[in-house]
């Protein structure tokens, strides 16, 4: 195990694109991040540099406390997991799994050990003498993960690991990757672009955009805090809903409904010098059906018209518009499917509310809403920026 530490680490090409800007991130002995972001974001250069896969242009990359920027990956003490199992089709599972070790000359009483212990901690014994087209797909992960594991590396590097399975599949190998790296308490990167793979998974995140580090910090604190739009609409699904609204006499005056200013967020708004016109961000989770609600404490009431009511079995997602920008600069841009049938797609802003299950609310019909004005996020409509997490 090992620490890793980038310190300003770049990635330019010769025709002067950069993919990574000037990246900083120290992982700890036995951690676990996940680099996340949409397609393009510079997380997968950013691991390839790290396994030396990709040459930095700018900074220092160290391993173990050694700077590792001109050594080859076989010297790096480094194990990958990619997105595609990259398994080789004549051989069986034992042999896929210590084929590494046959290749370090390891005596064949050491690969037979490490391998048949990777396997009992993937639950793969019983396939060990199997061929990889006979196996589930899942199956294949875990041997990729086997062959990675029977290294004993100082860290694990898994670009996308997850993407070729199904959705069920997904939940359940996120389960067993999250045991794994506790259980050998191997340093590790992880990149995906699933943020909810990014929630479960890491002890600590690293949200990207444009190769450029937005934010670094627990699930919890990204989900509570986010220090801009980009982060306040990327991570959470469905993403924070957006909302143009006016700064004025307590008041944050919205298409929807005029939400009161606490006196916590007031203080917090005075502190960051917030300008009139600013952006106020609403997880869906902070609405409720207000027929479901016998004595709501606080809070505000809005009547929406309902376009579109999906259930999920266990909540049941609103969507409806409000007068506004289609568009938040600085937000993740919502994507046609987001968009369909809905006004958003000509104007407005689309906004999504999750709610009970014993809602009444119909297609078409009106809708009372409750809206937890405690949980508010301003941002600054110009910059980005979160208004509302500045220090008192």
């Amino acid at each position: 195990m090992a620490e890793i530490v980038l310190d300003g680490i770049t990635k330019r090409y010769p025709d002067g694109a950069v993919a990574v800007h000037g990246i900083d991130l120290t992982v700890a002995d036995g951690e676990f991040v996940i680099l996340v972001g949409p397609s393009g974001c510079g997380k997968s250069t950013t691991l390839n540099m790290i396994a030396g896969l990709e040459d930095i242009t700018e900074g220092t990359l160290r391993i173990g406390g050694q700077v590792v920027n001109d050594r080859a990956p076989k010297d790096r003490d480094i194990a990958m997991v990619f997105q595609s199992y990259a398994l080789y089709p004549h051989m069986s599972v034992r042999e896929n799994m210590g084929f590494a070790l046959r290749l370090a000359k390891t005596d064949k009483a050491v690969i037979t050990a490490k391998v048949e212990e990777a396997a009992r901690i993937l639950d793969l014994t019983e396939h060990l003498d199997r061929r990889p087209a006979h196996l589930s797909g899942g199956q294949r992960q875990r041997v990729a993960m086997g062959r990675a594991i029977v290294r004993d590396p100082e860290a694990f590097l898994m670009d996308e690991p997850l993407s070729n399975l199904d959705a069920k599949l997904r939940v359940q190998m996120r389960t067993q990757i999250s045991r794994l790296q506790r259980r050998l308490g191997t340093t590790t990167v992880y990149v995906t672009h699933d943020q909810v793979e990014a929630m479960t998974l890491g002890d600590r995140v690293v949200v990207l955009r444009g190769g450029v580090v937005q934010q670094i910090g627990a699930p919890q604190q990204l989900y509570d805090e986010p220090v801009n739009l980009f982060v306040a609409g990327f991570i959470g699904s469905p993403g924070m809903n957006f909302l143009d609204a006016t700064l004025e006499q307590g008041m944050l005056r919205t298409a929807l409904a005029d939400l009161p200013v606490g006196d916590r967020l007031r203080q917090r708004l005075a502190a960051a010098d917030a300008p009139r016109e600013v952006v106020v961000g609403l997880r869906p989770e902070h609405f409720e059906d207000a027929a479901l609600l016998e004595h709501p404490q606080g809070g505000r009431t809005a009547t929406v018209g309902v376009e579109v009511l999906e259930s999920v079995g266990s909540d049941v997602f609103v969507h409806f518009t409000v007068a506004g920008r289609r568009t938040v600069p600085g937000a993740p841009e919502e994507s046609a499917a987001q968009r369909r049938d809905t006004g958003a797609a000509t104007g407005g802003r689309e906004v999504v509310a999750r709610i009970g299950t014993d809602t009444r609310a119909a297609e078409g019909g009106p809708l009372e809403l409750w809206i937890d004005t405690d949980r508010l996020h301003v941002f600054d409509p110009v910059t980005g920026a979160a208004l509302s997490h500045a220090d008192t």
